[in-house]
């Protein structure tokens, strides 16, 4: 037990008996190998069709996404070039609406001059630069009005109208158009057919409503035509009424394509010399009656004429109690005012003082807002019985003049009459101004009675 030792043992076998179970072995490992090959291979395949289909459904996606895009990238590039051959056109025929009355007031100014001696050929020239002028005035009223809406700042008043007596203003003001273009207007049921007339509404955008379409109406007509109009009262209900117009003319009507752009800025079917506009009055309509909550739908047909359909509600307000009519107010008379006259133009200074002097007004002229705070705090209390401030000008604008004046240590700094006469002729401007201390908002280009009537009312 102390000293083992080592022993060797040695079997020997026959070599046959030694790898018996070899190729069973090595069969059985083959078998096994190759399903575990066959189910990697599986899994791979699996895997990569499962990839593909990942893939192929992201590329059809993709590719539809792409195609999505190119389309609306397409369609927008077309609208943008339909939209700019539109203001193209729009600038080509405004050029010549611009240029046409232009050249006729420049026409008519060297026929007077030439023949100063002729005072009724004068005076006749004269009429017709005034209506040449309005007409011009109309189309720089219809690019601010349509720019104001599209901007969205187009604010409607909340003011209490009479239906009837608007649609009696609306019709006088188309009754002359009309008869000079051989026209006949028609209005069923007279002008008190609304029963519920007094309504809460806007009626300066109502009064463009009517006068856009009637306008188009008389324009777009025939010689010998008609323009008739059918009220209709569709309902009270939580103190508003429903009225709907029906405009219909026997005019020269639109084409169905027409008529799927009549409401697209700028946009007009025809563009003869003759019948020449903006391409603005439908697209102002549609958008004043779509911030009244109305709705206005046309049918047209060529050669026979249009239908304008408007559907408009009006919160109605109380009945005015009966009040005797106050007796007719004597013609304004303003001779002997002093006034200071805040105006940068040359012009239109020029012009003003004027204007105010055939009426007994002396003036003087400041330059700009900051030399009219001066003039009025160097001058006595009392100088000056009004003020008539421009508002843009250079140095200082007429709202921080105001301003200046108003805040002056002086009683009359308080008290003064200011009132704004200024191109800047919207509400939300006159708004500005009333905020800024002025007393009224005049508008631009000057009318001579309402400045008048307005110095009579405030100054004198």
């Amino acid at each position: 037990m102390e000293h083992g030792r080592n022993v060797y043992v040695y079997a020997y076998l026959p070599q046959r008996a030694v790898f018996r179970t070899t190729p069973e072995n090595m069969l059985f490992a083959m078998v096994i190998y190759l399903v575990i090959l066959a189910a990697i291979r599986m899994v791979r395949w699996k895997t990569a069709q499962s990839y593909r289909e990942k893939q192929l459904a992201i590329q059809k996606e993709y590719t539809e996404q792409l195609q999505l895009k190119n389309e609306q990238l397409y369609a927008a590039v077309e609208q943008a070039d339909r939209a700019n051959a539109a203001k193209t056109s729009f600038l080509s025929r405004m050029s010549h609406d611009i240029r046409t009355p232009l050249n006729g007031i420049i026409g008519l100014l060297e026929i007077d001059e030439a023949h100063a001696e002729d005072h009724a050929l004068i005076r006749s020239n004269q009429k017709k630069m005034k209506v040449a002028a309005k007409h011009l005035l109309s189309l720089i009223n219809d690019i601010l009005q349509m720019s104001k809406l599209e901007s969205g700042e187009v604010i409607l008043s909340h003011e209490i109208i009479d239906l009837n007596q608007l649609t009696r203003d609306i019709l006088t003001i188309m009754e002359q158009r009309a008869a000079e273009a051989g026209i006949t207007l028609r209005y069923e049921g007279g002008f008190a057919c609304m029963e519920i007339s007094r309504v809460y509404g806007s009626p300066l955008h109502l009064r463009q409503i009517f006068l856009n379409i009637y306008g188009n109406c008389i324009k777009y007509n025939k010689s010998c035509g008609r323009v008739e109009t059918a009220v209709s009262c569709l309902g009270i209900a939580d103190g508003r009424v429903t009225y709907r117009w029906v405009i219909r003319d026997t005019g020269i009507g639109m084409s169905k394509e027409f008529l799927q752009h009549i409401f697209t800025p700028f946009s007009q079917e025809r563009s003869d010399s003759t019948r020449q506009g903006t391409g603005l009055g439908m697209a102002i309509v549609k958008s004043l009656i779509d911030e009244m909550q109305g709705t206005i739908t046309i049918e047209s047909e060529e050669g026979v004429g249009s239908v304008f359909t408007i559907t408009l509600p009006f919160e109605i307000a109380a009945a005015q109690p009966q009040t005797e009519q106050p007796a007719p107010a004597k013609a304004a008379d303003i001779s002997g005012l002093h006034l200071l006259l805040v105006e940068d133009n040359a012009l239109n200074a020029e012009i003003a003082a004027a204007l105010l002097a055939d009426r007994g007004v002396s003036v003087e002229l400041a330059r700009d807002g900051s030399e009219a705070v001066r003039m009025f705090r160097e001058a006595p209390a009392g100088t000056y019985a009004g003020i008539i401030m421009d508002i843009m000008m250079p140095v200082m604008d007429g709202l921080t003049a105001t301003r200046a004046i108003r805040a002056l240590e002086r009683a009359d700094a308080k008290t003064i009459p200011i009132i704004a006469m200024t191109a800047n002729a919207f509400e939300e401007d006159a708004r500005k101004c009333l905020d800024a201390g002025m007393n009224v908002h005049l508008a631009k280009p000057l009318c001579m009675e309402e400045l008048v009537a307005t110095l009579a009312q405030l100054c004198a």
